[in-house]
């Protein structure tokens, strides 16, 4: 099997065109921070509004226009939701990334204690400021901590469905494409240059202090690394579960199940934290069950075997 350099060359240069011309658009109209408020009634900010659309939708848009430019068709597509044979990928998806992630904050907190707010200062503040512009008395708050509860059991079962859209929009390209055509180097290599490259493809939005702000040694620098090394991890785990359920689905509801969570560990913490170490799954110590996973998966003889060598040799 040979890789097919013109199909691959194609679908990055369409993806990469597209997300980091629309992060210049980004850069230039305020940055994440400074960006016009262009929906004023949600709140939605140009930079919101470019990222959720253009930008996290060119991987799917670059593999559709490969597809019509080169004729290359539509099988192997990995659309089909292959619910029956492959539910327990859907159950891993839906779930599992909630508990690495609650794991990886506990272990955050673990090691640095002091970043640790018992009292949920924060939250707590926010609650007074609800209940007083909503004009109840400001000593009536739910207890913050059953605030955080209920957020992460709504987070765990509902971003799997509400995320879904727009992390369609990655999956479709990384995972039902990109890797499909690294294959031939092998499964195991596939995944970890489409990994990288996907981490690669975050950094003009790292550069802008997404995911980690500035309050780090050596920002951005570090933090493209730290991109680079979570999405590795975590592109071996989608790779896992779309080659093992020959759909891509299993990795969106995955992927939309951490953006719905990644932020849970932030309401608990006090002062000023490196976010490139935790508590969020972006994170070094956060992210620590993610790697280990995706470290388990890498060195196991048959959990990234490809069972769809055959149809990919014919399709190439």
């Amino acid at each position: 099997m040979k890789i097919d350099n013109k199909r691959l060359i194609i679908f990055l240069i369409i993806t990469f065109l597209i997300s980091w011309s629309t992060a210049l658009v980004i850069y230039l109209t305020g940055g994440l921070v400074d960006s016009p408020v262009i929906i004023p009634a949600l709140n939605f900010s140009l930079a919101y509004v470019l990222m959720a659309t253009l930008y996290m939708f060119a991987p799917a848009i670059a593999n559709v226009l490969t597809r019509l430019f080169t004729r290359e068709g539509w099988k192997n597509n990995f659309l089909k939701p292959n619910f029956k044979t492959s539910k327990g990928f859907w159950a891993l998806g839906w779930f599992l990334p909630g508990l690495l992630t609650l794991l990886g904050a506990i272990l955050f907190f673990y090691l640095f204690p002091d970043t640790f707010d018992y009292e949920l200062g924060n939250l707590t503040t926010q609650l007074k400021v609800v209940n007083e512009s909503s004009g109840s008395e400001p000593a009536f708050l739910f207890n913050p901590w059953l605030i955080i509860v209920i957020q992460f059991i709504q987070a765990l079962l509902l971003s799997p469905i509400l995320n879904s859209i727009s992390t369609f929009g990655e999956e479709f390209g990384w995972r039902a494409y990109l890797l499909q055509k690294l294959l031939p180097l092998g499964t195991k290599k596939a995944v970890i240059i489409s990994g990288l490259i996907w981490g690669i493809w975050h950094w003009p939005l790292i550069a802008m202090g997404y995911n980690y702000g500035f309050g780090y040694p050596a920002a951005p620098w570090l933090g493209f690394l730290g991109m680079a090394w979570f999405c590795l991890g975590l592109g071996i785990i989608f790779s896992w579960m779309v080659l093992r359920s020959k759909s891509v689905w299993p990795a969106v509801i995955a992927h939309s199940a951490i953006n719905g969570v990644a932020a849970i560990g932030t309401l608990a913490l006090k002062g000023s934290v490196n976010l490139l170490i935790g508590p969020t799954p972006v994170g070094i110590i956060g992210g620590f069950f993610f790697s280990l996973l995706a470290l388990n998966l890498l060195i196991h003889p048959t959990a990234l075997s490809n069972p769809n060598a055959a149809d990919q040799q014919e399709s190439l």
